[in-house]
């Protein structure tokens, strides 16, 4: 038995970075694309894209990775999630085609520019809206029978679900801005510098609305988070991301290149902490763990020696491609 369990969390840390993984750097090309009618035609846009234009599609690797890990090692939290939230996968996919296209044609296609500026920023805002919702639809908790799905087709919509939708918007979009004050130079950067500026502001709002909110879900998610002495671990993520937002606004009133962007993602990494605080050891809430979703521990132990394999792999690649492409981007390219 604990050999299994030993598996099991090991594969729910894998699917847990993946995840994370996916949000950091998928977040802000999307953050950018959200954000891309605030930017002048020309010269803003120009910056913008090519900063993104290297390793956007890569960033989606982790998405990839995050699902497949997900059905092969969870496979009874994959039968119930999906159906559950079929509406909001199927949204986020053709969001994620949409920019996907429309990147790539905004190039080759310069007469209908416009037309595939607003295909990048629809398809970046849908994709992102149909992934913060489907956070609220699975914290909220879905309603399993016999280890299957069996509410509506319309239960992943409430008023929490829709502010975690808005509030991962709004959170994208500050990556976007914070990724663009690194990456830019001149007119472009003091642009992205004050879009960060309010977009923290909104962050730190949504941020504190959505903690408010999600101890209330359950009576589990509450004692999680309040219950001595756990409380006195638990009280530290509220702290530091009071820091981190601290911090943030002061790395953007000096000035700071780098800063404010990696800053946001400590940030992002304290709510993805809390998120974890409230919902483990379930992965489907209230009514599934994560040891009653894993497979069998030889299906897992034979997906972990590829995994061993593929992901250093993968963070091998992906440090190479950020290290090939650092440093500022202008209208025609890295210098």
């Amino acid at each position: 038995m604990s050999y299994d369990l030993n598996l099991t969390f090991i594969w729910a840390m894998i699917i847990a970075f993946a995840v994370f993984a996916y949000v950091v750097m998928d977040g802000f090309d999307l953050g950018i694309g959200i954000l891309f009618p605030g930017f002048a035609v020309g010269d803003e846009r120009d910056q913008a894209m090519n900063s993104i234009a290297p390793v956007w599609d890569g960033n989606e690797t982790w998405l990839v990775m995050g699902g497949g890990g997900l059905l092969a090692a969870f496979p009874l939290a994959y039968a119930i999630i999906l159906p559950a939230t079929y509406p909001l996968v199927i949204a986020m996919l053709l969001g994620l085609i949409f920019r996907g296209v429309a990147f790539e044609f905004r190039w080759r296609d310069p007469r209908h520019r416009p037309i595939w500026d607003a295909a990048f920023t629809i398809g970046s805002f849908i994709a992102t809206l149909a992934q913060g919702i489907m956070l609220g639809a699975i914290l909220q908790g879905i309603k399993v029978v016999d280890n299957a799905y069996a509410g509506g087709w319309s239960d992943w919509l409430s008023p929490f679900s829709v502010l975690t939708g808005i509030s991962l918007v709004i959170g994208y979009a500050l990556l976007g801005a914070s990724w663009l004050v690194a990456k830019t130079e001149g007119n472009a950067q003091a642009h992205a510098r004050r879009m960060a500026f309010r977009l923290g502001i909104a962050t730190l709002l949504v941020l504190i609305a959505v903690s408010v909110a999600t101890p209330f879900l359950h009576q589990d998610y509450w004692q999680r988070w309040f219950k001595m002495p756990g409380v006195l671990l638990t009280a530290q993520v509220p702290l530091l991301s009071a820091i981190g937002f601290g911090l943030f606004f002061w790395a953007l009133k000096t000035h700071r290149d780098r800063a404010p962007f990696f800053l946001v993602l400590g940030i992002f990494l304290l709510a993805y902490i809390g998120l974890g605080i409230s919902m483990f050891p379930e992965i489907v809430p209230p009514s599934i763990t994560i040891a009653q979703a894993a497979a069998p521990a030889q299906s897992q132990l034979f997906m972990l020696v590829g995994a061993v394999i593929i992901i250093p792999v993968i963070l091998g690649y992906t440090g190479w491609a950020y290290w090939v492409f650092r440093g500022k981007v202008g209208t025609h390219g890295y210098h």
